[in-house]
């Protein structure tokens, strides 16, 4: 059977697909593309997408069989919270030799962490439903931002001297993460 797919056309110079949620299937294409040598390209890819849709199912069933967190459930996690990461924090500061401001806690749809100029660090408490390792991980990112305000070679040499498991860590967040933050709802 032949997968259905939309086409958008843009100034890009390269052809691409995407996985919609949903399972929809979508082309990006350079403006006078060939339709037929878009047709090739899906079929060339059709195992990939097929896979990919899969996928993406399989997360969207995951994410429906687990709940909201409820209100008084983020209330724990923040108070967990406040309790569990600044002694994160003061831990890695000393490694990463760095002083920080106030450390504040939220729940929040987007951010894991970041850092001020003034050196204040905020911290989502989603990071409580997280190994410790991934807030650890979390942690030392935005303590380097104490030293470097970017993301340079400078700045992940910090980060790896501080915390050598960093990209196994800050991979489980970006596989695992987006679930994690799906548990937010509006209501909450």
């Amino acid at each position: 059977m032949k997968i259905p797919y939309e086409i958008i056309r843009s100034d890009r110079k390269t052809v691409a697909i995407q996985i919609r949620p949903g399972g929809r299937v979508v082309v990006r294409a350079p403006r006078r593309f060939p339709k037929a040598e878009i047709e090739k390209f899906v079929a060339e890819k059709e195992n990939w997408i097929r896979r990919h849709m899969e996928k993406v199912q399989l997360e969207l069933a995951d994410r429906e069989s687990r709940p909201p967190l409820s209100a008084e459930e983020i209330r724990e996690l923040a108070d967990r919270a406040r309790k569990v990461i600044p002694e994160r924090v003061e831990k890695y500061a000393r490694i990463v030799g760095v002083t920080y401001g106030r450390i504040t806690i939220r729940c929040q749809r987007t951010r894991w962490g970041s850092c001020s100029s003034k050196g204040n660090l905020n911290f989502n408490c989603l990071l409580m439903l997280a190994p410790m390792e991934v807030i650890d991980s979390v942690v030392v990112h935005e303590l380097c931002h104490r030293k470097e305000m970017n993301h340079s070679r400078n700045f992940y040499e910090e980060v790896y001297r501080a915390y050598p498991e960093y990209d196994k860590w800050n991979g489980w967040l970006k596989i695992h993460g987006r679930e994690l933050l799906s548990r937010v709802n509006d209501a909450s």
